[in-house]
């Protein structure tokens, strides 16, 4: 397990996982007052958490499975990427994709954050490929 050195200037708890086999920790709004996501309206949504992710790691924030079937709200940019050098606050870019207004209570769970390891790449530019059995199949073509 790593760890992860963590601020938090919320009056939440720090965040946990919900299961002993959970990918994911659940990321809590700060807010000062309840706000309302109108159908189809972005809003940005503070966490009061900042991290330091160590060196060729990210955190990836996507949206809550239940948020996201029951009442349409997801995350904008899913999944979102926080690098390792980043040091502002955690802050969840929403959308209401339902027709019914949403609100949002200071300490609601908004989100989800799983931590993964990454290798940078360097490109080789070139001329052709090697040959595949999918080749450039993509979108579908594999059928329904």
């Amino acid at each position: 397990m790593i760890e992860l050195s963590i601020i938090n200037k919320s009056n939440n708890s720090l965040p946990e996982y919900q299961t002993k086999q959970s990918a994911g920790v659940d990321l809590r709004a700060f807010v000062n007052e309840e706000v309302t996501i109108k159908p189809m309206e972005r809003v940005l949504i503070g966490t009061g958490l900042y991290i330091a992710l160590p060196d060729g790691f990210e955190a990836m924030i996507r949206p809550r499975s239940g948020l996201a079937f029951k009442h349409g709200i997801s995350v904008i940019n899913t999944p979102g990427t926080i690098d390792a050098d980043y040091r502002g606050e955690i802050k969840i870019a929403l959308i209401n994709f339902s027709d019914q207004d949403f609100k949002i209570a200071n300490g609601d769970r908004i989100a989800q954050m799983v931590v993964n390891k990454y290798e940078q790449v360097s490109f080789k530019l070139t001329e052709s490929l090697d040959e595949t059995e999918r080749g450039s199949g993509g979108y579908g073509h594999t059928g329904i």
